[in-house]
């Protein structure tokens, strides 16, 4: 069998359902001896008639070969409809995306992301992931939310940077900036030496500060409650403490460092890879809600 073309078959169809080429072209707005050279490439690629035409007024009458023809030929159709569709809301950013993130980010960035995201895209299928500080990998997501460097061939927009700031309980310092060199030998709560912790202890020693850690555990409410407990003080990033709405705790006192430790909060996208409409809007939407939230910094 030869090569035919979605046309032939829409065109046949229509003949099918008008009854006479004359009729088919009307509806198609094609001429009739346009339709009577497509139903001949049809013929001449399936090898043999699809219509039996009687002359005349009379209506055409689909052959065997015909019927074999245009119930598969509709099939075809209608897979190339939602073929169509497809791409057309996939142009309008509709579909699927996949998000690596981390808890500040989840808590405070991303739902905000994803109202906007859907408000404009209600149709889409937005899937998230947790990524581990120390194992940051793009692999086949689209977008990746990470504070450190990201392994394999990447892309990246910078989002803001995030301060980090001394947690202590009411009283202990007075109000206002604190010297990180104060922290040294004081017992502090933190987290366990993922990547981060470890460039914000060595920062610590930079500044001649060498804390003692006497409790390491993850997740920012614990360490908070760790520090209402009276156990020690803690340092950790703005958007955790924002989250967390810490400065309305009567229980905590914040307090800037000086010099002030930040970390660099970044978007990440496979470099080389063809994106998505909807993966280029939910970023141009992180960096939108990054910066609003870099102002209230």
């Amino acid at each position: 069998m030869g090569d035919f073309e979605l046309r032939h078959l829409r065109t046949m169809a229509a003949i099918a359902e008008e009854g006479t080429f004359g009729h088919a072209a009307t509806r198609l707005g094609y001429t009739q001896s346009s339709v009577s050279q497509q139903i001949a490439a049809l013929e001449k690629a399936v090898g043999g008639p699809v219509f039996d035409r009687p002359g005349g007024p009379k209506p055409v009458r689909i052959t065997p070969l015909g019927e074999v023809v245009l119930t598969h030929g509709r099939e075809l159709l209608a897979k190339a409809e939602t073929l169509t569709d497809a791409v057309d809301r996939f142009r309008a950013g509709h579909g699927r995306i996949d998000i690596g993130t981390f808890q500040s980010v989840s808590n405070l960035i991303l739902p905000s992301v994803i109202r906007r995201l859907l408000a404009e895209h209600p149709g889409c299928d937005i899937r998230l992931s947790d990524v581990t500080p120390d194992d940051a990998r793009m692999g086949e997501r689209d977008l990746l939310f990470h504070d450190g460097p990201v392994a394999g061939d990447v892309e990246h927009v910078k989002l803001l940077d995030e301060p980090y700031l001394l947690v202590a309980r009411p009283g202990a310092l007075p109000a206002g900036p604190v010297r990180v060199k104060r922290l040294d030998d004081v017992p502090m709560v933190a987290w366990p030496p993922t990547y981060h912790q470890r460039w914000l202890e060595r920062a610590f020693a930079r500044a001649g500060a060498r804390p003692v850690f006497v409790f390491r555990t993850t997740g920012h409410e614990t360490i908070l409650s760790m520090v209402r407990a009276g156990i020690g003080w803690a340092v950790l990033p703005w958007l955790a403490l924002h989250g967390l709405d810490a400065w309305s705790d009567e229980q905590l006192s914040i307090h800037p460092l000086t010099p002030s430790p930040a970390r660099e909060l970044s978007l990440h996208w496979p470099a080389g890879r063809t994106e998505s409409p909807l993966a280029i809007r939910t970023r141009e939407i992180a960096v939108e809600v990054a910066r609003d939230l870099a102002d209230r910094m």
